[in-house]
């Protein structure tokens, strides 16, 4: 059996307004599997960004997780305070932000940057956390990986800072990563390198991917045979191929959304309490 690294079982955010109180996330279960990229796909503004800063803390205030529990590797870390939060970030949840210049200090190089990270989050010296830097740029696939290690940010193409930063999230061998649409400032033949190297990093590591994208068309390229995807509109949550009330609107207003996925098994996993679909 497939150990399951995260799994978040009825997950509430709310943010408190002045006359009202918004659920953007409301009662959300899902699994993922070692070695499994769960794709969650929607709208702007229906959530997916927010469920996946919950799982690793950083949700902006006033939102909150007002209920429901968050376990990684079978440890519950929702309850956990900030400092305990700072400490698992990094170490065992990596975070692939959607614009790479504002995930990276542009006073750094990128090789203080990723050694800076692996020292802080595992026992090394000066000399192995280069050495293991030097690894994850070329396991990426920046060429001329050593050439590199003194250069900045901006001196690097959008695709190859976005490798940076996926070299980040996975250098010090988490079991969770979170990609949240890691591909949206990219080229169309940079977003499909980008993506398969997630495929594939995820493959060999086995590492646990939530990619959170509202590209459907991406979102596809990420999938596997008997991957699983997670589609969100505002208040809703579906996984599966299709909807069965075909009256009702479904992603992007499109009748055929859910089709498009190829992923059999339909089953509802979370809905407020106004139901729009039932997912057969």
């Amino acid at each position: 059996m497939t150990k399951v690294v995260l799994s978040v079982k009825d997950l509430v955010v709310e943010i408190p307004v002045r006359d009202d109180t918004l659920r953007p996330v409301d009662r959300v279960s899902y699994d993922i599997a070692a070695g499994e990229i769960l794709g969650v796909v929607g709208e702007s503004g229906a959530g997916k960004s927010m469920t996946g800063n919950a799982v690793i803390g950083l949700l902006d205030r006033p939102a909150h997780i007002a209920s429901g529990s968050i376990e990684l590797n079978g440890r519950r870390i929702d309850n956990l305070s900030r400092e305990e939060l700072r400490k698992l970030r990094g170490k065992e949840i990596g975070m692939v932000f959607q614009d790479p210049l504002t995930s990276l200090n542009p006073l750094l190089t990128v090789g203080e940057q990723l050694t800076e990270t692996i020292r802080e989050h595992l026992p090394l010296s000066a000399k192995e956390a280069d050495e293991r830097a030097l690894a994850a740029r070329e396991e990426v696939g920046i060429p001329a990986a050593s050439k590199r290690m003194n250069s900045y940010p901006h001196e690097f193409s959008g695709g190859m800072r976005q490798r940076v930063v996926i070299a980040l999230a996975l250098c010090a061998e988490p079991s969770l990563v979170i990609a949240d649409e890691p591909t949206t400032a990219l080229d169309v033949s940079v977003q499909a390198q980008i993506i398969s190297l997630l495929k594939r990093l995820c493959r060999e590591r086995g590492t646990a991917v939530m990619l959170v994208t509202h590209d459907m068309g991406g979102d596809r390229r990420s999938g596997r045979p008997g991957g699983r995807h997670v589609c969100r509109t505002f208040g809703r949550t579906w996984t599966g191929s299709k909807s069965s009330d075909r009256t009702q609107p479904s992603l992007y207003g499109r009748s055929d959304g859910f089709d498009s996925f190829g992923v059999s098994g339909p089953k509802t996993i979370a809905a407020n309490s106004r139901r729009y679909a039932q997912v057969g």
